[in-house]
């Protein structure tokens, strides 16, 4: 069989590489939302706070602990945000 299969067969390295497209895709939409929608906070913070989870899942997948704080703290910050304006 020619080319990838994405099976649950996977190598490792490939869905570490999947997180971290997911969450620059997430990321890169907060700042297009940022300069375009600044109306949007809460699609805003929603959106940062999934590419967060993505990069922590990666960075805890690689053991990788200054990322896994940096993105724990934003994961906290998105939430304080998304409730702040929800409440």
């Amino acid at each position: 069989m020619e080319g990838r299969c994405y099976t649950n067969n996977m190598k490792k390295l490939d869905i570490n590489e999947t997180i971290q497209w997911l969450g620059t895709a997430f990321i890169l939409a907060m700042y297009v939302i940022s300069n375009f929608f600044p109306g949007w906070d809460n699609l805003r913070n929603s959106v940062a706070l999934v590419g967060a989870l993505c990069f922590f899942a990666w960075s805890y997948r690689v053991a990788n602990k200054q990322q896994m704080i940096i993105n724990g703290v934003a994961i906290v910050l998105c939430l304080v945000g998304l409730f702040k304006a929800l409440a």
